[in-house]
Formats: structure tokens, sequence, C-alpha cells
């Protein structure tokens, strides 16, 4: 059986190269990797105090070990809820580590007493993974990391409950109380279930972080980075998937083919900045305006495309208006933004090219009635209205 100073080396090994592995991805800026970095590195820290104090270990040295650890668990939760996006800082719980660690003080300095130093930095490390379990199960991706966050959650509640043990074991005088790292069975056994926990965590915290750079990079394929609209490829495969669904079920699909109106003069007179910011501003209005069924789609340059699901053209066209009136009633830093659009069916035998050259020929329409305003693919060949040359 391994010795517990063995089993602390190994847990340096894997904090250190739980360092290295999570330090690799801090410039992906991913959020809260580099307090996940600093949380292993204080726990390596720790641990060697730990194998240099020995099984008699000073006053100052268990204050200071104490400390570290208290402090590797903080960065670790605070990281953890960095990277789920919630508040990193909780006050009631800096404040309840504060507390436990007044109390450490005390029966270090004032009534030495190992089961109360064992309860209360036990208590510490199963409060630690057992919140970071929960954070990795609650905020995980629905479309993604599901296995990750698992992992992290039972490599996290395994060593959870080896702390608990050692806890109840501590509490209840069950086996006498030693430190860390003085040899008896279940103390072994013990620290073998937290200190293997420990770098399945890191592995699942970098399965984590790695499955949040794929869907970054697939953000990056597949929405335009100003507008937040669909680029031209996903807008058309997706759409491409609807219409196919469409042809089965007998729902009803439009699309709208929306072109910003006099754009070229936005950045001949302000410059292509308050171009870029004008367009943040319509895919801004745009996203907050339409429905979350129906595709918005940046065809190129000022040129969109909005795919409306389960909608007759004449209600398309009205939504189509409303967007219009929406962003005209918005300026985008003083500058006052139209857009003419060009409103069409597809029809079940339709294929999408087909109806969107319809939606086109309309928006140029639009374009020649004085822009500014919605045009059905049926006004195109209305009497009296002559097609734009």
């Amino acid at each position: 059986m391994l010795s517990p100073f063995a089993l602390f080396g190994i847990l340096i090994v894997s904090c250190v190269m739980s360092v290295a592995i999570l330090g690799s991805l801090h410039r992906t800026a991913v959020p809260g990797v580099k307090r996940w970095c600093q949380a292993y590195a204080l726990l390596a820290v720790a641990s060697s105090g730990v194998l240099f104090a020995g099984d008699r270990p000073r006053p100052f040295a268990i204050v200071g070990i104490s400390f570290v650890t208290i402090a590797a668990v903080m960065l670790l939760l605070q990281g953890t809820r960095q990277f789920c996006g919630v508040k990193p800082i909780r006050r009631p719980e800096f404040a309840a580590f504060a507390v436990v660690f007044a109390a450490l003080l005390y029966f270090t300095c004032v009534v030495p007493s190992i089961a109360a130093r064992v309860v209360l930095l036990s208590a510490v490390l199963t409060y630690g993974r057992i919140v970071v379990g929960l954070l990795a199960l609650r905020h995980a991706p629905r479309d993604g990391a599901r296995y990750a966050a698992r992992f992290v959650a039972l490599a996290a509640w395994v060593g959870a409950l080896s702390h608990i043990a050692r806890i109840v074991a501590a509490a209840s005088g069950v086996v006498p109380p030693v430190t860390f790292v003085q040899p008896s069975f279940w103390n072994v056994v013990l620290l073998g279930l937290a200190i293997v926990s420990l770098p399945c965590m890191s592995i699942g915290m970098v399965m984590l972080a790695h499955d949040q750079l794929v869907r970054r990079m697939e953000r990056l394929a597949t929405v335009d980075e100003l507008t937040g609209a669909l680029m031209r490829r996903a807008f058309m495969e997706k759409a491409g998937v609807l219409l196919s669904g469409a042809r089965t079920t007998g729902t009803a699909l439009s699309i709208a083919i929306l072109d910003i109106d006099n754009f070229k003069a936005v950045n001949d007179s302000f410059g292509h900045a308050v171009g870029d910011r004008t367009l943040t501003h319509i895919g801004m209005v745009a996203l907050g305006q339409l429905r979350s069924c129906d595709l918005f789609g940046r065809l190129g340059g000022e040129e969109f495309a909005i795919l409306f699901v389960d909608t007759a053209k004449s209600d398309a066209a009205a939504l189509t208006n409303a967007l219009r009136l929406a962003l005209e009633r918005s300026p985008a830093e003083g500058i006052r933004c139209t857009f003419s659009a060009g409103v069409d069916r597809i029809a079940p035998a339709d294929t999408l090219e087909g109806a969107m050259a319809r939606a086109d020929a309309a928006l140029y329409m639009a374009k020649a009635m004085g822009r500014n305003r919605v045009v059905t693919a049926s006004e195109v060949d209305a009497p009296g209205i002559a097609a734009p040359r």
C-alpha cells in the first residue's frame, strides 16, 4: 500500500501538470482558467508544505498550509463561477471561510486539537467540491459539454465523499484523529480517493474549456461578429433544413431580402468604424424584433435575409415592415437607418435559391420606388410598375 507521503508526492505532480495543461489555455481567454491555474498551483504549494512539515508539523506550518488550502478552494470556486458566467465572489462565502480560518488558528495555537482541525479543513474541501460539481452540472450548455460536466461533477463528489468520511470519523471518534501524513489504513484510503479525484477534476475542466473553445470557433464560423446574424453559408444550410422539414409537415415559409439604404454614403461620410457600429446596431434591433423561430442572416455587405417560419407572405411582409419602422425610429449614433426589402413565400416545390431570387427582385423594385419600403413579390408584376434597370 502506498504511504501518505507517496500519495502527496503524486498529488504535487498532478497539480503541477494541471497548472501546465490549464496554463496552455490561458491565451485563449476562456473565463475561469486563470483562477483554476492559481488554485492548482496553491494546492501544489500546500501539498509540498505537508510533506516538508512531516507528521509532527509546527503551529506556523499548520496555519500556513491551512491558509493556502482555503485560498486554493476559494480560487477554484471563483474560477468555476467565472467559467459558468456567474458572479465569482460571494461575500457570505468569503466571511464563512474567514471564520473557519480563525477557528483553525484557535485549534492550532490556543487549544490544539487535531480532530477539530481535520473537521474544519475537510469541511472546506467538501464544500468546495460539492459546489464545483453543482456549478458544472447546472450551467453546462445543453448543446454540448454534458459529458465533461458530468465527469467534473463525479470527480468532485467522489472527493467530497472522502472528505465527509474523514469528518465523520474524526468527529465521532470511530478512529483516532491523525494528521494527513500519519500512516494508517483508513488515512491512506481516504487520501487516495481525495487525491485521485483531484487530477480527474482538472482533466474535466480542460474538457470543459476545450468544448467552449470548439463552440467559440463554431460561432465564429457561423455567426457574423458585427451583427450577430448567421453568415451566408450557415443561413443557407439552416434554411435548407427548415425547407426540407416544411415540405414534410406543410409548414408555411416566407423569405425577406433586406438591403440598408444608402449605406455606402454612411461609410464615405463618417468612416468605416461608424459604418461597423451602424451594422452592429442594425443587428441588435433585428434580433430584438424577430421571433426566436425565425432565421436572420447576413448575405454580404449591407444585405440581409430573414426566413420566417410558419408565416404566410402577407404576415412576413407585416413583420418585415414592423422591423423597418423599429429601425427607423432608433437611429444609430444620430444616423437614421432605413432599409428596403422584398418578400415572397416559399412554396413546397420551390428551391431556396428560387424564392430568394424572387424576393431579391422585389427588393430592387422597392429601391426603384424610392427606398425605405417593403415590397412583396406579387407587386413586381403589378400594372404600371416597371422593373428596375
